[in-house]
């Protein structure tokens, strides 16, 4: 009896042992194949997206594609990264040589041919001519904004993209120059900096009876990266210092800062508000037009002139800088005075 026990719980942990294996090698096998990004497929992209819109990383990919098979096992295996697309991204993995017909924003699209390794016509609308993989697109604003990067992306190279994507940054900048700041910000810190001068909003009043001067009010806070980046860079181009600290105050306003804040006689402190902790401050100054980031222009007597949503790069920034701080904006419009001010010079 007692060698049939033992030979029974035997059994029963080498079942154990190989259930575990087959589960260990299912687990890698799955990793290998999708990395650790929780996959959909463009159907359900879209459904969900018509309840809560986010942007679209759609991996366009095939079989045979080794350099596609290496990024699922680097790039879309990284836990940050992967963690980062799955609550921020709807990520779809498209097969650009499916043979089903898809619907993709409102439009239906065939295989071109029953053939293998011939491309699908959504493959072709997103790649063009330049059918090769992987390649990456990122959708967004309800379809209406595309960026598409072709080859194996590791994770510095993927990582301006998404914040680019996720933070809007695309509505005010080109991704070029966007992704020339990122790296200069979090990779490249040696690039030559300007000095600026730093103020908190509470000695404004102080300031302005010594000297007036038009404000501007930067936006941020630590877990926005578009903020960092116009931070470290936008405001520390040389091309924009003297003038900034000639003309302006510069004021850091994070908007979770538990600081009391007077502005106009009255008090201003953190409190939830939507289910963020933002210092009311934010929203006075913002006329509720509040984004991250955003640069609020205050003239000398603190009020409001304009908002400026999303990230500003320092070529965005350089015309409405002077704009503002000429007083241009009182006899001109907009259109009229960027018109002039892209002129070739005589």
């Amino acid at each position: 009896m007692y060698l049939i026990k033992v030979s029974s719980m035997l059994n029963k942990r080498v079942l154990l042992s190989f259930y575990f294996l087959i589960w260990v090698n299912v687990f890698f096998s799955q990793t290998e194949n999708n990395g650790l990004v929780n996959w959909l497929t463009i159907k359900e992209a879209q459904e969900k997206n018509k309840q809560l819109q986010k942007p679209f990383l759609i991996d366009i990919y095939t079989d045979w594609c080794g350099w596609c098979k290496h990024m699922m096992k680097t790039t879309y295996s990284n836990a940050a990264l992967a963690s980062y697309i799955n609550s921020n991204f709807y990520p779809v993995k498209f097969d650009a040589e499916t043979k089903d017909t898809i619907e993709y924003n409102g439009k239906i699209y065939k295989p071109t041919s029953t053939a293998p390794k011939t491309p699908h016509e959504l493959a072709i609308k997103f790649l063009g001519t330049s059918l090769s993989y992987p390649s990456t697109m990122f959708v967004t604003n309800n379809f209406e904004y595309n960026l598409l990067s072709q080859g194996f992306l590791e994770d510095k190279k993927i990582e301006p993209i998404l914040i680019f994507m996720v933070e809007n940054a695309w509505r005010t900048c080109g991704f070029d120059e966007f992704s020339k700041q990122f790296n200069r910000t979090f990779l490249d810190t040696n690039f030559t900096k300007g000095k600026v001068i730093f103020h908190s909003f509470n000695q404004l009043d102080k300031l302005q009876k010594k000297q007036p001067k038009k404000v501007l009010v930067n936006i941020n806070a630590a877990f926005c990266n578009s903020c960092k980046v116009m931070t470290k860079t936008t405001f520390l181009d040389t091309s924009l210092t003297n003038y900034l600290n000639k003309n302006f105050y510069l004021v850091n306003l994070d908007v979770e800062t538990s600081d009391t804040l007077m502005y106009k006689g009255a008090k201003h402190y953190k409190e939830k508000t939507n289910m963020y902790p933002f210092n009311t401050l934010v929203f006075k100054l913002t006329n509720n037009r509040f984004s991250l980031p955003a640069l609020c222009i205050l003239d000398e007597q603190l009020n409001s002139i304009d908002v400026l949503n999303y990230y500003q790069s320092p070529q965005q920034l350089k015309p409405i800088l002077y704009y503002f701080g000429n007083n241009a904006f009182k006899t001109k419009s907009w259109p009229d005075f960027i018109k002039e001010y892209n002129k070739p010079a005589k």
